[in-house]
């Protein structure tokens, strides 16, 4: 459905780069989306932006260049509660050669036991809580969720700006909760704001993870590097390199400046983790643990 008030996002770079430094073997995108096409796979009327088609055999090209053999689908905001698509996309994925793939989805609060059970046998391993954008479901209905899904070790994941937004409200959950995107954290609030010190206290807790992911959705610049988001991304590897995994969230929707490519986005983990070993464990290890490869 096309509404010529919602805004039309960029499309993703079409020619990905191989990044500069060795990339492992079972390395992880722990965040990506897919959209269309449209008409196979319509948009909630109540959404924020309107994404071009970013097919699954243009992500196969970027997992390729990039190295990346295990990749977790999240389910976007602009299909709301329908996973129609994700499902989709994982019995797709099985038969991609080399290549293991997760997801999360985004669920109604009404949806029945058998198909909780029928998503996780397809690989379904979160319930995200998109708190920034329209068509998600609301934080009300989050720990009715968490209850539900904690038998099958699935988590919460939530897209919030950690300075408006209290996570220490959730950490008795039953579940384990992941943060997207280094928790939206505006670099020019610095390293003391309250919401991020809250993230990190909650990653030094065991119970929480957070993606180093979506630079340019919390920089001030307009293109890589990313340099004042590096202080944010170091601090969070710092603090629990343990409890940090990355993604690519390609194919970048709702950037709000110049379209990164994401080789480049794949170099910036290199300067936030120098360290080889401690990179690769964010990388592979981690991931592993989270979704279950």
């Amino acid at each position: 459905m096309n509404d010529a008030s919602i805004p039309v996002c960029q499309a993703a770079d079409p020619a990905p780069r191989s990044p500069g430094f060795a990339v492992p073997d079972g390395a992880t995108d722990c965040h990506f989306h897919v959209f269309g096409p449209a008409d196979r796979f319509p948009y909630t009327p109540n959404r924020t932006y309107t994404p071009p088609d970013q097919p699954a055999e243009a992500y196969r090209h970027l997992i390729d260049t990039l190295g990346v053999t295990r990749c977790v689908t999240i389910h976007p905001s602009v299909y709301g509660t329908d996973n129609a698509i994700t499902e989709w996309l994982l019995k797709e994925a099985a038969g991609w050669s080399g290549i293991e793939m997760r997801g999360i989805a985004v669920l109604d609060a009404g949806i029945d036991d058998a198909a909780l059970r029928r998503l996780d046998k397809l690989g379904v391993r979160g319930v995200r809580y998109n708190l920034l954008y329209k068509g998600g479901p609301p934080a009300e209905e989050i720990r009715a969720m968490a209850g539900r899904i904690a038998e099958m070790g699935w988590h919460i994941q939530f897209l919030v700006d950690v300075s408006s937004f209290d996570l220490a409200t959730y950490a008795d959950l039953p579940v384990e909760i992941v943060v997207d995107h280094m928790g939206h954290m505006d670099p020019t609030k610095g390293l003391e704001e309250p919401g991020f010190a809250t993230l990190l206290d909650l990653l030094r807790g065991g119970r929480t993870w957070v993606k180093l992911s979506g630079a340019y959705r919390s920089t001030n610049l307009q293109q890589t590097p990313y340099t004042d988001v590096v202080p944010i991304a170091r601090a969070l590897a710092r603090t629990a390199p343990e409890r940090c995994v990355w993604g690519t969230d390609w194919p970048h929707p709702f950037a709000q400046i110049p379209m990164p490519n994401d080789g480049d986005l794949m170099d910036e983990l290199a300067v936030w983790v120098p360290d080889e070993k401690q990179r690769n464990a964010i990388l592979m290890d981690n991931p592993a643990r989270l979704y279950g490869f």
